[in-house]
């Protein structure tokens, strides 16, 4: 498994959800949709931050709009996380 979050280094919500998820031990892939726009369009991300978690195929298992604790601690479970 493995968790992208999709945000732009500005948003206050996005840097809250990446402390989230450092606070709990998870590792996860920060793509700035200001450099990688093409990104967004491939997962149809109209707004930031979305955390995504993939299985080993690359495949959508969760996605999270936002900063939802609840959400992002179902995706920490999947994870492997506190």
């Amino acid at each position: 498994m493995k968790l992208i979050k999709l945000e732009q280094p500005s948003c206050t919500p996005c840097q809250l959800v990446s402390n989230y998820l450092k606070e709990k031990g998870i590792e996860f892939e920060a793509i700035d949709v200001t450099q990688r726009p093409e990104i967004a369009a491939e997962y149809g991300v109209m707004g930031v931050p979305v955390t995504i978690l993939l299985d080993e195929k690359g495949n959508e298992v969760k996605r999270s709009i936002g900063f939802k604790p609840d959400e992002l601690d179902i995706m920490v479970k999947i994870v492997g996380g506190q």
